[in-house]
């Protein structure tokens, strides 16, 4: 086999039968390029417009997956974006948006329901690995050649897919002999016998006393312990110390000691990776229970980024474990 492309294709595409997407962008060079995408793909275009045609009446069925271009988010787009995530809830498609740092809020804020990817300044190559992870995750599909060679090979796409997916899976199996569940594994401590003199007795009066959970950390520690972190950076790439989770979950703790609330904009770049990158984490540890989203009372466009009761009970024992000696770690 030559260095042909190759292309997820439906098992059953003898019938004629094959993935639609639908593709909006305004800008024309942008949908132009994200259609020849598709199209090398081997996946069919049902629709190829811009962001306005999002909201004209008696829309067609949207397909398998949408791509959206939205880069800057206007009363119209924040319609039509509104609107278009109602559709993609209700019709189980895979949804993709690329928009710029100034529109993530807007875009974040909007798309409450179907769980988008959402990309920040892709390139074109980051646009057909978002493609490639929504059809990791349609059922009943296979590979067949293509006959452009000049399009990006997907078969690497798949490679990379595929050996992820197998490293989830070790990690799933390694859970379920350990009774884990989940990405992350954030519980309290087992709980406490009342006594000593209790232990033994078996008698009904007898029961276990869960330790009440610690207060959570004084702000100003955890604050001295990102600029620590960060000032690697200046020494060292900072890719050598990337552990986005981590520094999320240090920034939310002491947002939340502090009252105040924190955007997925300032989350992303507390995060210290790019937005994309940032907003994956963020979307698996919302799945994982670690985060969630708050909606702004005051305005829909908005959205916050808080940890959930799970998380802070695991961060406030962490730094109860830590003790004093966590002010002498920094």
């Amino acid at each position: 086999m030559s260095q042909a492309d190759f292309a997820y294709a439906p098992a059953n595409d003898s019938a004629g039968m094959t993935l639609a997407v639908s593709v909006y962008a305004d800008r024309d060079a942008v949908r132009s390029q994200i259609r020849e995408d598709v199209t090398a793909a081997g996946l069919s275009v049902r629709e190829c417009g811009g962001v306005a045609g999002l909201l004209e009446g008696d829309p067609r069925p949207l397909g398998e997956v949408v791509l959206l271009d939205c880069p800057q988010v206007s009363g119209a787009a924040l319609a039509a974006l509104s609107r278009l995530d109602e559709r993609v809830a209700r019709s189980g498609a895979h949804l993709v948006i690329s928009t710029s740092v100034d529109g993530l809020e807007d875009v974040f804020g909007c798309c409450d329901t179907s769980n988008p990817q959402i990309l920040v300044n892709p390139t074109r190559a980051e646009r057909v690995i978002a493609l490639g992870r929504v059809l990791a995750r349609v059922p009943n599909l296979r590979l067949r050649e293509l006959s452009d060679e000049d399009r990006l090979s997907l078969l690497r796409l798949t490679e990379q897919v595929g050996q992820i997916a197998e490293r989830l899976e070790k990690l799933g199996d390694r859970e379920a002999r350990s009774g884990e569940s989940g990405a992350f594994r954030f519980e309290s401590p087992a709980p406490k016998y009342s006594g000593p003199e209790e232990e033994g007795k078996g008698q009904e009066g007898d029961r276990l006393v869960r330790a009440t959970r610690p207060a959570l950390p004084d702000p100003r520690l955890v604050r001295r312990i990102i600029r620590q972190r960060q000032l690697r950076a200046r020494f060292f790439d900072g890719d050598l110390f990337a552990d986005p989770a981590w520094d999320m979950l240090l920034d939310l703790t002491a947002a939340r000691v502090e009252h105040t609330r924190v955007s997925v904009t300032s989350l992303c770049i507390a995060s210290g990776v790019p937005p994309t990158t940032a907003l994956r984490w963020i979307s698996q540890m919302t799945d994982a229970g670690l985060l969630e989203r708050v909606e702004d009372e005051t305005d829909r466009r908005r959205a916050f980024i808080t940890l959930t009761e799970k998380s802070v009970d695991a961060m406030s024992r962490y730094f109860a474990e830590l003790g004093k000696a966590a002010a002498q770690m920094v």
